[in-house]
């Protein structure tokens, strides 16, 4: 039973890991603020809940699995609220979107 638990821990502590290295090259690759800050957002959602409920397996039913699970909370609440705030901020400011228009032929000319 333990070698399952290890396994499935290992898996999505990987699984957070790989989450991570996705989202930081697509905040790399994308073209515009709000695109880069959404790939950021979602990859601290992902990975926080992967690597935390990976660490948490690994931990046991332990005061450290308590810990964990409070940050984690933390973390899930915090960080959609921090990236609201940010687009927030970045769209009073006057930063627009960038926004694309699908050609068509009416847009051709």
């Amino acid at each position: 039973m333990m070698l399952v638990v290890d396994i499935l821990s290992w898996i999505l502590m990987l699984v957070g890991a790989l989450s991570v290295l996705i989202g930081g090259i697509g905040v790399l690759r994308m073209p515009d603020f709000y695109s880069r800050m959404h790939a950021a957002s979602l990859t601290d959602t992902m990975a926080t809940l992967a690597l935390f409920t990976g660490m948490m397996l690994q931990a046991g039913l332990t005061l450290a699995t308590v810990k964990l699970f409070a940050i984690m909370l933390f973390l899930l609440l915090t960080g959609p609220t921090a990236t609201y705030a940010l687009a927030n901020a970045a769209l009073t400011s006057g930063l627009k979107p960038r926004v694309s228009v699908p050609e068509s032929p009416e847009n051709v000319q």
